[in-house]
Parts: C-alpha cells; sequence; structure tokens
C-alpha cells in the first residue's frame, strides 16, 4: 500500500460516520461487546487509544471477532506504537502531532496515519509531506470551530478530524464546516457505561452520533 492509498483509505475511514469513537479502554475483556454495540449504532470507524496496558489486545479482539467494526489505534507516539498497532490488526493509526521520525516510520509502514496538527504551520507541514487528511488536536483548546473555519480558505486541500473537548452538543459545529469530514469524541464510550457492560447504552449514544451528519 503506497502513500497515495493510505490517504485514500484514511478518506474512507472518516466519511464512515459522522463521529470517530475515541475509547480509552481499562477491560480488554469489554472489547468486542463494545464495538458491536457501535457497529449496531451506525459507527463502524473505532480508535482504540494506546493510553491503558488493554488496548492492543482490545484491538486485536476487536479486528478478529466484530464484523464490520474498522479498528483504529490512537496516541501512536513513536514508530514502535505504529508497528504494534499494525501487527495487531488495526486498519488505521491517529498520533496527537506528527515528528519527523513518526513520519518517516509510517512511510515504511502499511497502516494509514492520521497525523495530528494544531496549527497552520503544522498543517502546511504535513502538506508538504504528502497528507491531505489530518487530526485537529487539541480541537477546542487549540481554536475550536471558527480557527477550522479560518483555515478553509488558505489551506482548502486539507480535511480533518477535530478532536479534543468535542461534545455531542458542540459537534454539529465542527461538522457544518467544508473542510472537516468527521469529529473524534469520547462521549460514545463513557467510562461507567463500559464498566458497567451497558451495550444497550452505547449502542443508543451511536445511533445519535450517527444521526448528527444528516
Amino acid at each position: 500500500m503506497n502513500h497515495a492509498d493510505r490517504q485514500q483509505e484514511i478518506e474512507r475511514t472518516m466519511r464512515r460516520a459522522p463521529v470517530i469513537p475515541v475509547v480509552v479502554i481499562e477491560d480488554a475483556r469489554a472489547a468486542v461487546p463494545m464495538a458491536r454495540a457501535l457497529v449496531a449504532g451506525g459507527v463502524p470507524a473505532i480508535e482504540v487509544t494506546l493510553r491503558t496496558a488493554a488496548a492492543l489486545e482490545a484491538v486485536r479482539a476487536i479486528a478478529a471477532e466484530v464484523e464490520g467494526a474498522v479498528v483504529g489505534v490512537g496516541t501512536v507516539l513513536s514508530e514502535a506504537d505504529l508497528r504494534a498497532a499494525y501487527e495487531a490488526g488495526a486498519r488505521f493509526a491517529v498520533s496527537p502531532g506528527a515528528t519527523s521520525r513518526l513520519l518517516d516510520a509510517a512511510s515504511d509502514i502499511p497502516l494509514p496515519l492520521l497525523p495530528g496538527a494544531a496549527t497552520a504551520s503544522e498543517a502546511m507541514a504535513l502538506l508538504e509531506r504528502g497528507y491531505r487528511y489530518l487530526k485537529f488536536f487539541p480541537a477546542v483548546p487549540a481554536g475550536g470551530a471558527k480557527l477550522l473555519a479560518a483555515w478553509a480558505g488558505p489551506l482548502p486541500q486539507l480535511r480533518f478530524c477535530p478532536t479534543g473537548g468535542i461534545s455531542a452538543a458542540t459537534a454539529g459545529d465542527f461538522l457544518a464546516l467544508p473542510n472537516v469530514l468527521c469529529v473524534g469524541g469520547s462521549w460514545l464510550t463513557p467510562a461507567d457505561k463500559l464498566a458497567a457492560g451497558d451495550w444497550a447504552g452505547i449502542e443508543a449514544l451511536a445511533r445519535a452520533a450517527a444521526r448528527l451528519g444528516a
């Protein structure tokens, strides 16, 4: 898979639903029923963050057992993270920022990367490397929908998945922008519902999120 193919795959992933759930999972046994609830709710692309020891096991389980799920790995910081995500069966990777070393590794590992940017200079640097699909992070602290709207004029080639501080109530402000394909949000898989095994509740949140783009 060359860079152009990886970019196309990232675009397809971003267009699957208005929201990509950003999941912090403490117990890998919750991964499969959680992912099935999200897929049933119309939200198939799932970002499992590398913030817990259970993350890669959760990715392996979702990749192997959940039909219709497109599982990715978030909080990718290094070549080792990127390679571990690929070997676990992830379909995409997401990073909060982008370093030259990480981007060099992404050129060698056949896993589509959604790299993060918080400033126009960072976005321009990624554009120079051939990235047209970016994560805008941290979205709300970095300037929110108003900043992304301002970028649409001088950076029309770029499309974003803003993540960080976005809620169900504010997602629509971002999704209305011409340069936003989806948003990332943690509200679909709250810790209390994961801990309680409230899969029906997570499916309901996913259904509501899937309607945001309508």
